[in-house]
Formats: structure tokens, sequence, C-alpha cells
């Protein structure tokens, strides 16, 4: 628990920086941008990849963060361009998930086993739990109604996001940009 919160901690310190504002406004824009590439598949269920940039924002600058920009990421993509219509429990998601990979991959080796682990516990409790709940209330469907799509999507998606992003994240370490917008911190 005290990891937790130390690194909690060091990630407000973290907003302190301006470069760190800079570079989170820059992969929010990201997020917004891949927004636009969600595919709406049902009223339940959709894809999208931006995700990748709330995990990378986890992953360079912690939870808190990796908070902020997961729910300014859901704010920001909906005005921008609104599918659906509006409800704060999915800020609350973005905000949650963006935590969940600030806790896991913040400061730590980036392995596969850590990237499948945060990805996991996003997928359990974000996306099949607070989201499918969100959509409960939204549309007023039983929770275990919807669970057993979303649970078929879920399998699906887990292992495509964890490829996706372990691949992006260790390209990016390779060329040094991790390295480089971590870098632009440290004045």
């Amino acid at each position: 628990m005290k990891n937790l919160k130390t690194s909690f901690i060091e990630s407000v310190h973290e907003l302190r920086e301006l470069k760190t504002l800079a570079a989170s406004a820059m992969l929010l824009a990201i997020a917004v941008v891949l927004g636009f590439y969600t595919l709406q598949l049902t009223d339940y269920i959709k894809i999208g990849f931006a995700y990748i940039v709330n995990e990378m924002t986890g992953l360079l600058f912690g939870p808190a963060v990796g908070g902020i920009v997961g729910g300014l990421a859901d704010l920001v993509k909906y005005l921008v361009n609104p599918t659906g219509p509006f409800f704060p429990g999915f800020t609350v998601s973005g905000f949650c998930g963006g935590l969940i990979y600030g806790f896991v991959l913040y400061k730590k080796p980036l392995t596969i086993k850590r990237v499948i682990l945060a990805n996991l516990l996003v997928t359990v409790l974000v996306n099949l739990g607070l989201n499918t709940y969100w959509l409960t209330i939204l549309y007023g469907d039983g929770f275990f109604a919807l669970l057993p799509a979303r649970i078929l999507k879920q399998i699906i998606m887990l292992p495509i996001e964890v490829v996706l992003f372990y691949t992006v994240a260790k390209t990016l370490a390779k060329t040094n940009v991790l390295e480089m917008v971590r870098g632009m911190r440290a004045s």
C-alpha cells in the first residue's frame, strides 16, 4: 500500500513541471485524434485505440497524471466528436483506467507481464465492471444481460491491446522517444 501512495505522490509532483503538462497535453491531443478511429459496433460495444495514450501517460507520468489525462480525454473526445449521449460515469472510468495504468507501470521496468497485469486490471475492473454498470444506468438493461457480449469482446481485445501497447512502448523505448519525453521533465 505504501508503494501505491508513494507512486501517487511522485506522480502529483510531476504536475508541478510545465514540461510534464505540455507533454500530457500533447498525449491528450493524440488520444482525441485516436478517438476518431473508434468503431462503434453496438450501443454497448465499441473498439478504440485511445487506451494506448492513457497507458503511455500512466507509464511516463504516473497514476495522478494518467488519471487526469484519462478523464480529460473522455470529456474532450466527446466535445469534439459526440457519439451517443454524454454520461459522466465514462469520465470516471477514463480516470480510473489512467490511475491503474500509472500504478502498475510508472517507474517500473516495462515487461510483458506488467503490461498484461495493467491491461487485465483495467479490463476486469473498468471495462467489464464500471463500464457495464454505466451502460445499465444509461440504457436501463440488466448488468448480467450485457455482460456476456462484453466479456466476449474483452477476451478478444485483451491480447490485442497487450501486444499493441507492448510493441508501441518497446519501439518508442528503443528509439529513445520515451527517454526524450521523460528527459523533458528534468531541467
